[in-house]
């Protein structure tokens, strides 16, 4: 019984699983690619307004609960302004954190929808 080998040139037509290229990218698109998936600085003004907005807003929150906390917790002996100044630095840790994270998943999806810019 001879069977036609399937991985022969030419038997294959449609490769549904490679995608031709619709454009080439533009020198600011492929470092956009670059930075936004290995490494590199984002310098895009709308990234880097969010993440400052983010950061301030959260060091800002967490100040205020921590100040609060610290005030009108008596157990834990500590002045209202260090308890501001506890949660004004995880505010930035999370700030930080939280919105790399939200830009690295936004920039993600961006790029699978092939919007580079």
């Amino acid at each position: 019984m001879t069977t036609e080998n399937p991985f022969k040139e030419g038997l294959v037509t449609n490769r549904p699983n490679e995608a031709e290229p619709q454009h080439s990218l533009t020198g600011e698109e492929a470092y956009h690619l670059v930075s936004d998936t290995v490494t590199g600085l984002n310098v895009r003004k709308s990234d880097n307004k969010f993440q400052a907005i983010f950061i301030f807003v959260a060091a800002l929150l967490l100040a205020a609960i921590g100040a609060a906390l610290a005030a009108f917790v008596p157990e834990w002996e500590l002045p209202w302004y260090a308890g501001a100044l506890a949660g004004g630095f995880a505010g930035l840790v999370f700030g930080l954190l939280a919105s790399g994270v939200c830009l690295m998943v936004y920039r993600a999806v961006r790029h699978m929808q092939g919007d580079h810019k």
